[in-house]
């Protein structure tokens, strides 16, 4: 895994991804999404937060913070501070044809942003393709916030208003606790992708399954072959 630091404002650098193939199950219809009540509570929160419980929240903040990633707060109460954000993405985005020697994957690895508590998630979604010179729309990715609690891991998709370092604050600073995901968007929400993006992705699955069958008759082939042997010594003649 690498890792990486970048500002909202800082230039990108050389990086492009590779394809790593998962597609993401959809929460049943009719039913709300893990966490997305705990994200509605939040936003309703950060409308009402006075300077002053910001001013104490960032305080306990820095206080928990084990990696000097500390957050500041300015005398008009907006504060900057840090998210990581990991990048699990199941194809490679284009990137800019001006590439010359392409850079190592950044698909799996955490990236870390500095950013103010006045930036959204779809600012931050932005900054994460610039960085890594991504030409595709920001409207094909979106931000998950997964949430581990009582043994369970919750993701939930961050609407493109909200504001990824409150959440941290509110949070933490512990990752396993709160942690932050760039993903194409789900099974289901293809109208973002091209007719040609579709066939590509429907010729991936193909040779995936034959892939997987091919393993399967090896693993077979195999067990076979060990039953016929123990056969063949159970049945020697004397």
């Amino acid at each position: 895994m690498s890792s990486g630091y970048s500002s909202l404002e800082e230039d990108s650098e050389d990086f492009f991804f590779t394809a790593r193939t998962s597609f993401f199950r959809r929460a049943p219809q009719g039913k709300p999404r893990a966490g997305q009540q705990d994200v509605e509570k939040e936003k309703e929160a950060h409308n009402y937060l006075s300077k002053e419980e910001i001013k104490e929240k960032v305080h306990k903040y820095n206080l928990a913070v084990t990696d000097k990633l500390k957050m500041t707060l300015n005398s008009n109460g907006i504060y900057t501070g840090f998210i990581k954000v990991q990048m699990e993405l199941c194809r490679p985005p284009q990137t800019s044809p001006s590439l010359g020697k392409l850079a190592p994957s950044s698909n799996g690895c955490t990236n870390t942003l500095h950013i103010s508590s006045t930036n959204t998630v779809g600012e931050v979604i932005e900054a994460l393709l610039k960085k890594f010179l991504v030409t595709e729309s920001p409207a094909k990715f979106a931000l998950y916030k997964r949430c581990h609690r009582e043994d369970q891991v919750y993701a939930c998709k961050l609407s493109d208003r909200e504001h990824p370092l409150y959440l941290r604050l509110v949070a933490g600073p512990r990752t396993d606790t709160l942690s932050f995901v760039l993903r194409e968007h789900e099974i289901g929400e293809w109208e973002a992708f091209s007719l040609p993006e579709l066939q590509n992705f429907l010729r991936i699955l193909d040779k995936e399954e034959d892939e997987q069958l091919q393993s399967l008759k090896r693993r077979y082939a195999a067990y076979r072959h060990k039953l016929e042997e123990a056969l063949s010594e159970v049945w020697k003649p004397d």
